[in-house]
């Protein structure tokens, strides 16, 4: 058996995008790799050549015998925070999720959810927990909303211990949460220059929680390197042509251009089923600018067969599809031989094989309805494979963006509705908000019960 993903591109050049010339992005390719080079040596992308990998190491490795004291660490953080922390909590430690675990818990705050908040701060121990508040600018007010509360609850059960149980992870010299680690000692790692929070799983941001639970996080690391290793030392037309990551961004661009306007990211690994919502944000944020992009739908197999499916086989054909098979999960338990004769067929085959069965089914259905798919087939569901797939994806992202002729690293319109959250909550410096919020409420139309 293969150590190495793939891309299984034989369905990929289907439905409207079947005659269309893999090469027909050649005369984009010495431009995107002259800027790539560019980027790269002025240290805009450190998703790729990860330049804090060393001195985020040895910080995290200092910070372990900390982590270890603690039974139950509580994430502050969203969007990008926490997405990738869960994907992986999701995928190396869900035994958190079934019978009988004794610890330690991972607990994500991703979201103004009061009522989850309040069940935390009433029952967990104090003294077992450990916070780590995450906003590169140091003013997310969603998460540093969070933190005042949680603040405010430590220092009630823990007195002036309460430093000991937060950890920041925010911006190296700035911020509000700079100034907070700095006033009281809080500990704290940076979040690098240029790493956008969705590109950031593979920072402290994803790595703390990653340590907490017991992962092989610096697995996680040297899988993301090795993908982005062949660019970072030949950034060259012939080096990116090659590269798996260039071959998806020139796909999605036939795509979009063919008027392929969703892309559904189907995961047939169970415990890797979040990494499509944190897919989902990678993709949406980057792209999705100045009436361009595609919107990722994440998809569970075999779940979404039972729901979704219908849409993708028998709706509009606006939709192509990354498809996440793996071919050495575990089988489980082999069916036993007493059964109904309407189910002798099953005898002697493993739990495991239905899965499999059900995702050829599936790829085979969606190339007969003339959807294009991209087969991603992880060699083995371990981290050192997770770090590969993020950093694949982050990099196809880029290209796919430049090929666009977006800043695939900016989100202007996200912005816009944290400034009209901001006024709306009175904080100063608002006015135009605030007008433009006065205006809309003023407008409102009428309401209809049900």
């Amino acid at each position: 058996m293969s150590n190495s993903a793939f891309l299984n591109w034989t369905h990929a050049r289907h439905g409207r995008i079947s005659g269309t010339d893999p090469a027909s992005l050649t005369p984009r390719l010495g431009e995107t790799a002259n800027l790539l080079g560019l980027e790269l040596a002025a240290g805009r992308l450190p998703f790729i050549d990860m330049p804090y990998a060393d001195g985020m190491t040895a910080r995290l490795q200092e910070l372990e015998p900390l982590l270890r004291r603690f039974e139950h660490m509580v994430v502050l953080g969203i969007g990008g925070s926490a997405l990738g922390a869960r994907a992986l909590q999701k995928a190396f430690f869900p035994a958190q999720d079934r019978p009988a675990h004794t610890g330690p818990w991972l607990w994500i705050a991703d979201n103004v959810d009061a009522d989850s908040l309040e069940a935390w701060l009433q029952s967990l121990p104090a003294e077992k927990t450990v916070v780590v508040v995450i906003s590169k600018s140091g003013g997310t007010i969603e998460t540093i909303g969070q933190y005042f509360l949680i603040r405010d609850w430590l220092r009630t059960a823990r007195g002036d211990a309460w430093t000991n149980h937060v950890i920041a992870v925010t911006d190296e010299r700035s911020g509000f949460l700079r100034e907070e680690a700095d006033t009281h000692g809080l500990a704290s790692m940076p979040v690098p220059d240029h790493l956008g929070g969705r590109y950031s799983v593979l920072s402290a941001v994803g790595l703390i929680p990653a340590a907490f639970t017991g992962m092989d996080w610096q697995a996680l690391v040297r899988g993301a390197k090795a993908v982005g290793a062949p660019l970072c030392s030949s950034p060259d037309a012939a080096t990116l042509g090659a590269h798996p990551a260039w071959h998806l961004a020139a796909w999605n661009h036939a795509l979009m251009q063919a008027g392929y306007s969703q892309l559904i990211f189907f995961s047939y690994m169970p415990l890797w089923a979040h990494f499509g919502f944190w897919f989902a944000q990678l993709w949406a944020e980057s792209l999705g600018k100045e009436g361009k992009g595609s919107m990722p739908l994440p998809a569970v197999g075999v779940t979404d067969q039972h729901s979704t499916q219908q849409m993708f086989l028998d709706g509009p054909r606006d939709k192509a599809c990354l498809f996440l098979t793996c071919s050495s999960l575990p089988q489980g338990r082999t069916f036993p031989g007493d059964m109904p004769p309407k189910w002798d067929f099953l005898r002697g085959r493993r739990f495991g094989d239905l899965l499999e069965a059900e995702a050829l089914g599936t790829r085979m259905a969606l190339h007969k309805t003339g959807t294009p798919l991209v087969e991603i087939g992880m060699a083995q569901p371990s981290e050192e494979q997770a770090g590969r797939l993020m950093a694949l994806l982050e990099i196809t992202t880029l290209l796919t963006g430049w090929l666009l002729d977006i800043n695939p690293l900016d989100q202007p319109a996200v912005e816009l509705g944290k400034r009209l959250a901001n006024a709306r909550l009175g904080a100063p410096g608002y006015d135009t908000e605030t007008a433009d919020l006065g205006a809309f409420l003023a407008a409102q139309g009428s309401r209809q019960e049900f």
